[in-house]
């Protein structure tokens, strides 16, 4: 695939029927169907200089693939979308494992019989794990908010050990947030698995990694005659929004405009900047060939850092006597420092922002945000995904 970086002198937006801004999964997605659906020809503006938005992932230089941005682990319960994407991959057999270090034990995430084990012991562990199957059944989620529901102390019990080992001390360094503040909606959702199985998607039934990476994947699928792709370009250098119309180098741009990008920063932040949260990655190669056994580890009562990720435990690439490993730090995202915005803080007043920058562009009948910083929300990948096929069936309809 073709990448121009920067935007030649020659360019003319009018030579194309839509610009997509970003090459993240929403706005990838997005060229690729309107390109082979509708004909379209398709300029993607993106800003970083590589494809592939947060999934971007790369070759260190020990040669060990790992993902620039943070674990992303493909799993899904889409049919559609798992057979669009894999039109552009293979897949691993992959299935993703956490394990939760409490108090120097390794725990499955989500607890489950084995994690009951080891937190209370073999004995009393599987006391709590048969009133927890007499009560609800086996392999099945339930929220430690039912738990507290039965009135049953020793369900209570489970509640309170998961709840402060397992979510409230990772659930503050993630969100910045004291127990007070975490809203007691989200802490009722936390959940415990009833059953043995120790995957962290037990009943996706699409899970793995793409086989030669994700930034493969984007490349095949943005490999079009009619996608040309042009990267270290901000479109916020070229395109605005004014009286219900799209502006492209100050001229009217009659074309469809896919916007995956944050709504705050198009408009300057002029009605203030939308919170996030962000990550500070550290990466560290070791001499080792295997650091932990799982994918991820998160450090859930101890340590600065949320999480351990080992890229090769994933991919599961083979590099005799070196790993990669990762430790992620959670901390607020400042606008305009180049930070990345990770995760939107969605509360009643940020979502009345968001609403009020989405007003502005409700009206522009060829203007469509789609994704995870323009509809200020969090996504999984699949989800995203999910998103921009809907998105595109919509435009594909007025134009088929």
């Amino acid at each position: 695939m073709q990448i121009t970086f920067g935007l030649p002198t020659s360019f003319n937006p009018h030579e194309y029927d839509m610009i997509v801004v970003g090459a993240g999964y929403a706005g990838a997605v997005c060229a690729r169907r309107l390109a082979e659906t509708v004909g379209f020809r398709v300029a993607v503006l993106e800003r970083r200089d590589h494809i592939a938005g947060n999934a971007y992932d790369y070759y260190d230089e020990s040669g060990i693939l790992v993902h620039m941005f943070g674990p992303h682990i493909y799993h899904t319960y889409s049919e559609r979308v798992h057979s669009f994407l894999s039109r552009f991959t293979e897949w691993t057999d992959y299935q993703h494992k956490v394990l939760a270090n409490v108090h120097g034990t390794l725990m499955p995430v989500p607890f489950n019989h084995q994690s009951l084990k080891l937190a209370f012991g073999e004995e009393r562990g599987e006391q709590l794990y048969r009133k927890l199957v007499e009560t609800f059944g086996e392999n099945k989620k339930v929220p430690i908010m039912e738990l507290r529901e039965k009135n049953d102390p020793d369900l209570q019990e489970v509640a309170d050990y998961v709840y402060e080992n397992v979510f409230l001390h990772y659930t503050m360094k993630q969100w910045g947030q004291t127990p007070d503040q975490i809203d007691p909606s989200v802490t009722g959702r936390v959940p415990v698995f009833v059953g043995d199985d120790d995957r962290y998607f037990p009943q996706a039934p699409y899970q793995g990694m793409p086989k030669e990476g994700y930034t493969e994947l984007f490349a095949n699928m943005l490999e079009h005659d009619l996608i040309d792709v042009f990267c270290e370009v901000d479109a916020r250098d070229l395109l605005t929004i004014d009286e219900g119309r799209v502006l492209v180098n100050g001229e009217v741009y009659g074309g469809e405009v896919v916007y995956t990008g944050p709504l705050d920063e198009l408009f300057n932040l002029d009605l203030g900047a939308l919170p996030y949260r962000t990550l500070d990655m550290k990466f560290e190669t070791l001499d080792v060939d295997q650091f932990q056994p799982v994918g991820t580890v998160n450090y859930t009562v101890s340590e600065d850092y949320t999480r351990i990720t080992e890229f090769k435990n994933m991919t599961g690439q083979v590099v005799p006597g070196k790993t990669t490993i990762m430790k992620e730090y959670s901390h607020a995202y400042e606008p305009g420092s180049g930070q990345t915005p990770y995760y939107a803080i969605i509360d009643p007043d940020n979502r009345k922002l968001y609403e009020r920058y989405l007003e502005r562009v409700s009206s522009v009948t060829n203007f469509h945000p789609v994704g995870r910083l323009a509809e200020y929300r969090y996504y999984d990948m699949d989800a995203v995904t999910n998103s921009a096929l809907e998105l595109s069936d919509e435009i594909i309809s007025c134009h088929a």
